[in-house]
């Protein structure tokens, strides 16, 4: 039987509408609802322009500001903060399958040793009772020092320990003050209906999958099992082979060569379903959701990107931070800037348009006016443009 196929640009406006950059970024604005299409939103200290959490919101509806994020976690209790590939904030009723994370991720800590040096099970339920009477406490709370020569990710025993407990499920985020993390005990922050319910692996391993793949709308079970990374290869091949609502897809990819891939039995009627996005100009984030996973970006967009901030500078290709530009279905170019917050300016560094896109002068004003949007968003009234654009036709 032939595989069903997906032509290379309705895979990628299948996969832009699923993640909610299909539409003009414009309108009533529900947080929790885009957060709920992601199924996560990453969370990241860099704050060149914004940081990673609040541009990737801003991204799907402009009318998104800074301070909308951290209530819905912290005084909500909408949201919890756990790690999928890195950290993240997720909705608060995903908790229930959530618990097989818990457990994962303590069990890998234990079996690699990473946390040898950390304080014993008497000295973690010390750090517990004085969270439990002092309420949620920072790393900063504690005066524990590193043993022996500092590297770059050594870490003192207390703060060991207090992320042993938060990714065991322990201790949970109960708010970040400046970006700094407090910790509390689980109980006080997740509601005792969510926590206490009890679903079976494999309910949790059906559940994960089917949302990561509703969120990417078809894939190779790879990308299915790196949307959450919160099941392995085996596991993903396992659900597969037993789902009877999946159908075989091949995907053609940038370059024309088709690719075997899942997708759900209602396909047809999602494709049916998609439109042509918005042709809109959009500044993206290093690490949104579309961009994060670089092979599949690359297949689909023919697109290659690579974050360079752990890249000595005079091996870049690009720059420190470099945002990719979405213009419709297709990557048109990349623009590196910053924004000084102190002297409200956004300065423009750099620009380069991807091979084989014309930089019109069309293309150039949607360029100015997102610069212009992102500008407002992060509360700076100057633009500085250091660059000239690419030759424009």
């Amino acid at each position: 039987m032939t595989p069903f196929k997906i032509k290379n640009r309705d895979a990628r406006r299948l996969w832009l509408q699923a993640q909610g950059l299909a539409s003009a970024p414009t309108g009533p604005l529900d947080v929790m609802a885009v957060i709920r299409q992601l199924g996560f939103v990453q969370l990241d200290t860099i704050q060149v322009v914004a940081r990673a959490h609040h541009h990737i919101l801003w991204s799907r509806n402009q009318n998104y500001r800074e301070t909308m994020l951290d209530p819905l976690m912290a005084k909500h209790r909408a949201l919890f903060e756990h790690f999928t590939h890195d950290a993240s904030v997720l909705p608060m009723e995903f908790l229930p399958m959530w618990q097989r994370q818990f457990r994962r991720k303590k069990e890998r800590i234990e079996r690699l040793g990473w946390y040898s040096s950390m304080p014993d099970a008497e000295g973690r339920a010390g750090i517990k009772a004085r969270i439990a009477q002092e309420g949620p406490l920072s790393t900063h709370a504690f005066d524990t020092k590193v043993d022996g020569p500092k590297q770059m990710w050594s870490r003192p025993p207390h703060k060991l320990a207090l992320d042993y407990m938060w990714y065991s499920g322990e201790l949970a985020t109960s708010h970040r003050e400046n970006f700094t993390k407090f910790y509390d005990l689980a109980e006080r922050v997740f509601p005792d209906h969510l926590r206490e319910q009890q679903h079976d692996d494999d309910v949790q391993v059906d559940w994960l999958c089917r949302a990561a793949l509703d969120r990417i709308g078809c894939g190779a079970l790879g990308e299915i099992q790196k949307f959450w990374e919160a099941t392995d290869a085996k596991e993903v091949r396992a659900w597969a082979e037993q789902a009877t609502d999946l159908i075989a897809i091949e995907i053609e990819d940038a370059e024309g060569n088709w690719c075997p891939a899942v997708a759900p039995a209602d396909i047809e009627e999602r494709l049916a379903r998609v439109q042509a996005p918005t042709s809109r100009l959009r500044i993206l984030n290093p690490f949104d959701p579309v961009i994060r996973d670089r092979n599949r970006l690359e297949r689909l967009f023919g697109f290659n990107y690579r974050v360079e901030m752990f890249v000595p500078a005079t091996k870049r290709v690009w720059g420190y931070y470099v945002f990719p530009l979405l213009e419709g279905d297709r990557f048109v170019g990349r623009v590196e800037a910053k924004a000084d917050r102190n002297t409200g300016t956004l300065r423009v560094v750099n620009l380069w348009n991807e091979p084989g896109v014309r930089w019109t002068q069309a293309r150039q004003v949607r360029l100015v006016g997102e610069v212009q949007r992102m500008a407002r968003f992060v509360g700076v009234p100057e633009i500085e443009w250091a660059c000239l654009a690419p030759t424009i036709e």
